[in-house]
């Protein structure tokens, strides 16, 4: 490489950017990029994959065609590449049929450096003939291990990327991901047919997350997550729960708590589903509850943890999932918080799989998750081995099994009043940790320099109105890390504020004058808590109050779960909850008698401590709705006996 073409890499670096070096490996991918080379990428989620192929595209004269499928991530890529000034598109579903054509007409222009396709769209015979007249530079395939059969989140469509190097033998291919074992990277670069490709694989070690793994019950499971976002208010969190009746009954448990959360999963209405996760990205909402479909493509570098309330199906998937945590590189916890029942869950799932190769995988990942959670060896050990690196440290001072801790764990934690500042989170209690956990900072004199958290506060106020302003995720108009280091610097001028990390020179252009306005308005006075503190707690009535007014109005179940967003069988569970807390008197018409008469027999045999016991006693077509609603009644009916 030329010394001018490195100077154009650095240089491109800090203007587009607005960095002064690179992470671990970033410089060292981007040379193969631009040399042409294929290369495979394993790089941990929050390692800055997107800026070794994005980088590359800037300094070029060709288009870099982006394979991913994911159209979240596609669009807020889109936007913040356009905010740095690097011409940019996607060609997707999403977009009118008129925009797709000018899109395609502007690409065969050359315009774009890159262009964003999914794998679906890229397969079409008619999208290969017409990037046949595209200027080509790079193909760069994102999320590469959906190509593998032996990956977690394998992907038919994906298997026909290998039509690339026959169709376009002579373009480069660069294949990235963030969880691979060592199996599914020689899949991935066999499915590609990557010719002697440079391999990158970053550690797998991620020394700022803190993996705490607790066995539980229900009872136990619901106590300990309210302690953990009290603990965490004011801090991004996400807590991944396995089903969608469970997701939506632990959204409204916290309402009702008055720590306002979201729910987020697949089979919610599209329009709601989007608002509830631009709530949680922008920051108006600090607590999103979703199922495993969250959080694919979702760049939010500033998670302060990650709970799972279940067992994942395998240990790719927990990597993955608790990865969104500390994207920024600051302290973050991974807790998960599993019952016996969950392995039991796994089991059942893959008892049902009909394809013997993809059972016998199955069977494999599930023997690999459930020697995890029980395991007593180090936790960031383990990870790092199950994808093939060697850790020799015998304590890694952030996991249970090396005597890490979390406080609310073991002691309950204040309900915060309005207005109370956010905890500030640090390291793992009574431990020192080996390696530096912060990001690296421009310089370390800056870093030295005290942090005004009003200032701080303020600033986070500002980003997610400015956020919202703009119809972007809080991220795309400030990372975390940038945001600390603006208030460390309090630039008086743009020059200043182009100091600061991830300002590039169109950035600093686009933001700085509204920046250098907010801070002046600091001066004089203005404060976030005055803006604040009437947005830290749920407005409007509780899920519980809401459901018992429809309930009096006359409303059924069904009118209910459709004019709340949710699904016939949560609102089930809300009543039943509400008529074992007697807020509420069961009403014969709710369920047929025939079917309350068996139910209340199966009680008599098996008891109402639980739930599935009672229903493998009745017929079939008699729900667990109904059966809840029913023990419900014999629960409060017990409690007002032995209070006689």
């Amino acid at each position: 490489m030329t010394d001018s073409l490195s100077a154009d890499i650095n240089s491109a670096l800090k203007h587009y950017f607005g960095y002064d070096r690179f992470r671990p490996l970033q410089e060292r991918i981007i040379r193969s990029i631009v040399a042409n080379k294929d290369v495979c990428v394993i790089m941990p989620t929050g390692g800055g994959k997107s800026l070794c192929y994005q980088l590359p595209a800037a300094i070029s004269q060709k288009t870099t065609v982006v394979i991913s499928p994911l159209i979240a991530l596609m669009n807020d890529q889109v936007v913040q590449l356009t905010q740095m000034g690097i011409p940019a598109a996607l060609l997707n579903s999403s977009l009118p049929y008129d925009e797709q054509k000018k899109v395609m007409r502007a690409a065969r222009e050359g315009k774009y450096r890159l262009l964003y396709l999914s794998p679906e769209r890229l397969v079409r015979e008619d999208t290969v003939g017409w990037l046949r007249t595209v200027p080509l530079g790079v193909f760069a395939i994102d999320e590469a291990h959906c190509i593998s059969e032996w990956g977690h989140e394998f992907r038919p469509e994906y298997r026909q990327l290998k039509l690339l190097r026959n169709s376009f033998p002579d373009v480069p291919i660069a294949a990235f991901t963030a969880s691979a074992t060592q199996r599914v990277r020689h899949d991935i670069v066999h499915q590609l047919a990557l010719r002697e490709p440079d391999k990158y694989i970053a550690s797998f070690h991620r020394p700022n997350l803190r993996y705490i793994i607790r066995q539980t019950d229900p009872y136990g499971q619901r106590d300990m997550l309210l302690r953990a976002l009290r603990s965490y208010a004011g801090h991004n969190v996400i807590v991944y729960a396995p089903t969608i009746k469970m997701v939506e009954e632990v959204a409204d448990f916290l309402i009702d708590k008055k720590i306002p959360a979201v729910p987020y999963h697949g089979q919610m209405d599209s329009a709601l589903r989007t608002r509830n996760q631009e709530k949680w990205m922008t920051d108006e909402v600090r607590v999103l509850v979703g199922t495993i479909a969250f959080g694919l493509g979702i760049n939010k570098p500033a998670v302060r943890a990650v709970i799972h309330l279940a067992v994942p199906k395998s240990l790719e998937n927990y990597y993955q999932e608790a990865g969104r945590a500390g994207r920024d590189g600051l302290p973050a916890d991974c807790v998960m918080l599993w019952q016996p029942k969950d392995l039991g869950l796994l089991v059942y799932f893959i008892q049902q799989m009909q394809d013997t190769s993809e059972k016998k995988r199955a069977w494999e990942r599930y023997q690999v998750i459930s020697e995890f959670v029980k395991s007593d060896e180090c936790r960031h050990k383990q990870i790092c081995e199950h994808f093939g690196e060697k850790k020799s440290f015998d304590d890694c001072v952030a996991c249970d099994i090396c005597g890490a801790t979390v406080g609310w764990m073991t002691a309950p934690v204040p309900e915060p009043m309005p207005g109370d500042p956010p905890i500030k989170l640090g390291l793992p209690e009574g431990k020192k940790p080996k390696k530096k956990l912060r990001a690296p900072q421009p310089s370390e004199i800056e870093h030295a320099m005290p942090l005004d958290d009003a200032l701080l506060d303020f600033f986070r106020l500002w980003r997610r109105d400015e956020a919202k302003r703009r119809g972007v995720p809080a991220y795309v108009v400030m990372h975390d890390t940038s945001l600390e280091h603006l208030c460390r610097v309090k630039p008086k001028t743009l020059e200043q504020v182009r100091s600061i990390s991830g300002f590039g020179d169109l950035k600093t252009a686009d933001y700085g004058p509204g920046i250098l306005k907010a801070l002046a308005e600091f001066d004089a006075g203005k404060r976030a808590l005055q803006d604040l503190a009437p947005r830290l707690e749920p407005t409007g009535p509780s899920p519980s109050h809401e459901t018992l007014d429809l309930l009096r109005k006359g409303h059924s179940f069904a009118e209910i779960a459709n004019i709340r967003g949710r699904q016939l069988q949560t609102v089930m569970a809300a009543v039943a909850n509400l008529v074992e807390t007697g807020d509420i008197e069961f009403d014969p018409k709710w369920v047929k008698e025939d079917r309350r008469l068996a139910i209340e027999n199966a009680c008599e045999k098996v008891g109402t401590a639980r739930l599935k016991p009672v229903k493998d006693l009745v017929a079939a077509e008699v729900t667990l709705g109904e059966v809840h609603l029913v023990v419900a009644k014999k629960r409060w009916e017990e409690k007002r006996r032995d209070k006689e």
